[in-house]
């Protein structure tokens, strides 16, 4: 699945938010809510990973994002499954925003935007997660819905809740 979905974005400051958010955390909100008064679009690009097995189905993530940014024209929700270089250029996005928990984000984080901006130009953005969020990751969240907890205080407080798994 490529994303086909060019756009024409001239003039516009655009970035591009990508990650599996599988599923989307109040972290992952919180980056985007900062974000957005820097961009005129920000596009959350859900990554699709075929040979990894997702918690929630592709459609069930889109939705669930989608429910939180529904009164929010700036922000729009795509898929994707080739390069996040190449769907910030299919888009035309000029930054790329990813949220840092860890000093380990960190040294990644900075390696991937050497090399995407090397490929592209494109200039990668880091926000740094606020303290009450940075213990809260995707794969605690998973973990814990799959052994029946309750993960409602680790999700978007006006996410459709009903696209859990």
């Amino acid at each position: 699945m490529k994303t086909s979905q060019c756009i024409d974005n001239e003039g516009m400051r655009v970035a591009l938010f990508p990650g599996s958010f599988d599923p989307f955390t109040r972290g992952h909100e919180s980056i985007v809510r900062r974000a957005l008064p820097l961009f005129d679009k920000f596009i959350i690009a859900i990554g699709v990973n075929a040979d990894k097995r997702s918690y929630m189905t592709m459609e069930q993530r889109k939705a669930l994002i989608e429910s939180v940014f529904k009164d929010d024209e700036r922000v729009q929700v795509i898929a994707y499954s080739n390069m996040t270089v190449e769907v910030a250029r299919e888009v035309g996005a000029q930054f790329i925003v990813r949220g840092v928990r860890l000093i380990q984000d960190f040294e990644n984080e900075k390696h991937l935007a050497e090399v995407n901006r090397d490929l592209t130009g494109i200039e990668t953005i880091l926000l740094y997660t606020l303290p009450e969020y940075s213990h809260i990751s995707s794969s605690i969240v998973r973990e814990l819905a799959r052994y029946g907890q309750d993960v409602s205080a680790y999700l978007p407080e006006n996410a459709d809740l009903k696209q859990l798994p």
